[in-house]
């Protein structure tokens, strides 16, 4: 089973999934971009936000993900893969920028996961107020220096997103405490 924990930065995802790990250390766990070798060298190149070109910016966002799902994910079908970031931040990165449709992203996706989507998505929401704080606590990236509207804008882009896909998912407001979102997802994962 993969499960994607997905939502902009400073919302809280790395933490719930260091928390999981310590107590499930068999689940696998991963992220995007950067959970492979190539993955590594495109994250640094997107985190850089150096690519002058939004389509060149998805493509590689694609390219790792194609890579990620054929050394990460297809070699563990007996396990439970826990996935910071995945194809929905794609999507919502990508509607932000407006380097395509959501139809478009969707079959580009399906092409790169080669047709296998995750069983189910936790997404991380969280406000004005709480990303202010958190992002001022931190070294941005070139991607988090394109501003809090503009994540805010990617965040509202996933949530969009989310409501057109049959998945299974959860919603958690990223500004309540660590413990309670744990419980929370702990109950929807059971475990």
């Amino acid at each position: 089973m993969v499960i994607l924990f997905e939502g902009i930065d400073t919302c809280g995802k790395s933490t719930q999934i260091a928390m999981l790990a310590d107590k499930h250390p068999e689940l696998l766990i991963t992220h995007e971009p950067g959970g492979t070798t190539f993955g590594e060298q495109a994250r640094e190149i997107l985190l850089s936000d150096s690519l002058g070109s939004k389509r060149a910016e998805l493509l590689l966002f694609l390219a790792d993900r194609a890579e990620h799902y054929e050394e990460v994910i297809k070699p563990n079908p007996d396990k439970t893969i826990l996935s910071d970031r995945g194809f929905l931040s794609g999507i919502g990165y990508a509607l932000a920028n407006d380097a395509s449709s959501f139809e478009t992203l969707l079959e580009l996706n399906h092409f790169a996961l080669d047709g296998h989507f995750p069983e189910k998505i936790i997404l991380f929401v969280t406000n004005m107020e709480t990303l202010r704080q958190r992002t001022s606590e931190k070294n941005l990236d070139g991607i988090e220096l394109r501003g809090l509207e503009y994540l805010l804008a990617v965040q509202k882009h996933m949530q969009e997103s989310l409501e057109k896909l049959e998945i299974d998912h959860l919603i958690i407001d990223a500004t309540e405490p660590i413990e309670t979102i744990h419980q929370k997802i702990v109950s929807y994962l059971e475990l």
